[in-house]
């Protein structure tokens, strides 16, 4: 962390102009300069690094923080007093002094008075909206099931409009805005749906414009798996870690990638399609209309086809979780099915891997119901086809089957764009 004083006379490192030329006393036409930053600028910039330190460390006092930073302690004051008589910092009971002697510390966490955040998840059969705390407690939310998502986009609006409202009506503040997770294609510059495979009325539909429009709050959409992932760095494993990447497995596929503290979304939202990549040249024909996506070989629907062609009682039912059940109790055609699927999970990791190396991937979706036997089953894969070499150790994380991970997520996106937390 490097928080810069708000009376430095050039904003720290932050604000910095481009030099005219490349070295060389050439003029490079077009080339894009960095403005200075502003006084509010730099204010808010660190304002949302202490915020970011707090995220990271846990409670943390007005000390530790300067230290930390380099800066002097009455910097840190400047910035986190107007926090707290915001309500959104408070200062805890003084923490007894070390033997050795020092003032007494009051570590500074979030104020249980904070205004909350509003996470939505929209999945093509469901929408599930929750209400949390800044740091990550959920107070309050409703699921609930959308209207075909191949008819009118009208009942669907509406269904997810009376989900979000019922779910802000039991905030006891109003909250700084709504973030939302969509299970399919987003941009984010716009935000506004792409498209959603398994829900076609949704493609196009300018979400948070209609959100923000009914609620009179400021709203930020992205993908699912970013969602999950902002999930796992403000709330989960991957708090305080630099680098790792996001899986997702289940009805669809995707992924998410976190390099060098910030989060990689690509032009209006587009990076990230990672279960669209190709795993198979010519492979089976995808939903998206292509072939040999990895969507096609390490989802539910591929599963469930070859358990119904091992001859697995219930084909139709199998998930993670019952296959890793029948393959300990030596079901026969079940440990084969096991591998053969931990070994198409880990062929995209291990092409994500080769290609820009995160080391660390935080699993979430079906796969966590496979527990430590497809875990390690998914590892052992993606190691054998990974060269090893010195500092690519790989370490792989269990996340959430459920939608808790992502809920917070997109909650996650209020506390990012809002907040001004770099991410």
């Amino acid at each position: 962390m490097n928080i810069t004083d708000d009376d430095s006379p050039n904003g720290g490192h932050n604000a910095m102009f481009t030099p005219p030329g490349d070295g060389a006393g050439v003029e490079r036409a077009g080339r894009p300069r960095k403005a200075l930053l502003s006084s509010s600028m730099v204010g808010s910039t660190n304002r949302g690094r202490v915020l970011q330190a707090l995220f990271d460390l846990g409670p943390t006092s007005r000390a530790d923080l300067a230290r930390l930073a380099g800066v002097n302690r009455t910097t840190i004051s400047g910035i986190v007093q107007p926090l707290i008589d915001d309500q959104v910092l408070i200062e805890s009971d003084p923490i007894p002094a070390n033997p050795g002697g020092g003032k007494p510390a009051r570590p500074l966490w979030f104020s249980p008075k904070a205004r909350p955040i509003c996470g939505v998840l929209l999945m093509p059969d469901a929408v599930h909206a929750c209400v949390s705390t800044l740091d990550g407690k959920i107070e309050a939310e409703r699921k609930m099931a959308l209207p075909d998502g191949r008819g009118p986009v009208g009942p669907i609006i509406e269904t997810i409009a009376e989900c979000v409202g019922d779910t802000l009506a039991k905030a006891r503040r109003t909250p700084f805005g709504i973030g939302v997770g969509v299970g399919g294609m987003v941009d984010t510059d716009r935000g506004s749906i792409v498209t959603v495979n398994l829900a076609p009325a949704l493609d196009r539909y300018p979400l948070a414009e209609e959100l923000g429009r009914r609620f009179g709050l400021p709203v930020k959409l992205d993908h699912h798996p970013r969602a999950l992932l902002l999930g796992d760095r403000w709330f989960g494993a991957g708090r305080g870690v630099r680098q790792f990447a996001v899986v997702y497995t289940g009805e669809v596929l995707g992924g998410a990638l976190y390099f060098d503290g910030h989060l990689y979304r690509g032009t209006a939202g587009a990076g990230g399609e990672l279960g669209h990549t190709f795993v198979q040249l010519d492979g089976e024909l995808c939903r998206c209309g292509r072939r040999g996506c990895w969507d096609t070989i390490a989802t539910l629907s591929w599963l469930r086809r070859e358990a119904a062609g091992a001859g697995l009682p219930e084909p139709e039912l199998i998930d993670s979780g019952r296959l890793a059940d029948m393959a300990a109790r030596q079901v026969p055609g079940a440990e084969k099915l096991l591998d053969r699927y931990a070994r198409n999970v880990a062929v995209g990791i291990a092409n994500l891997q080769q290609t820009v190396a995160p080391n660390i991937f935080i699993l979430h979706g079906d796969v966590v119901l496979g527990g430590d036997r497809l875990l390690e089953a998914i590892a052992s894969h993606v190691r054998a086809m990974v060269p090893a070499r010195p500092g690519g150790q790989i370490e792989f994380i269990a996340g959430d089957a459920g939608d808790g991970a992502a809920l917070l997520g997109a909650a996650g996106l209020v506390i990012s764009e809002l907040l001004q937390l770099p991410i």
